[in-house]
């Protein structure tokens, strides 16, 4: 299995945030809780995979790509009455995924399945592009007169 490679690079600080922020998911509002993710190639695809639970993907979910960024946005609304209590879960949940570069942003395909929204997308074979670079001298044009 390959990591795929990301088109920018967010930096150590961003990544030193996520892990401080980790520990503290739980004690946020579900509103501000991101939805847990994985993400792998296979088979010449990239695929993500994102925990929603208790989510109807029908209604409740938007998956949309552009500019070589995939977006996953779910909203979560559930009641439950009884006699003389009612108790309620609700909240949106947004992750944008920076895609790799040679992902095909016509070639994508999203399932669910027990509380799981695979979206995978395919990849273009890599093509390494190199072209030499001429270096010049300062000065070259005068010396050849």
């Amino acid at each position: 299995m390959s990591v795929p490679m990301r088109r920018e690079s967010r930096g150590l600080v961003p990544d030193l945030f996520d892990l401080l922020e980790a520990p503290m998911a739980a004690l946020r509002p579900m509103a501000g809780q991101q939805m847990r993710l994985e993400d792998y190639v296979k088979d010449g695809r990239y695929v993500l995979r994102a925990e929603l639970p208790g989510i109807d993907p029908d209604k409740d979910v938007e998956i949309s790509v552009s500019n070589g960024v995939l977006t996953i946005h779910a909203e979560r609304r559930h009641e439950e009455r009884q006699a003389h209590r009612t108790e309620f879960r609700y909240g949106a949940f947004t992750r944008s995924i920076v895609l790799p570069p040679n992902a095909d942003e016509n070639d994508v395909k999203a399932t669910y399945d027990k509380g799981i929204l695979e979206v995978s997308v395919r990849l273009a074979e890599e093509r390494e592009e190199r072209r030499r670079i001429p270096i010049e001298k300062p000065g070259a044009e005068q010396q050849q007169r």
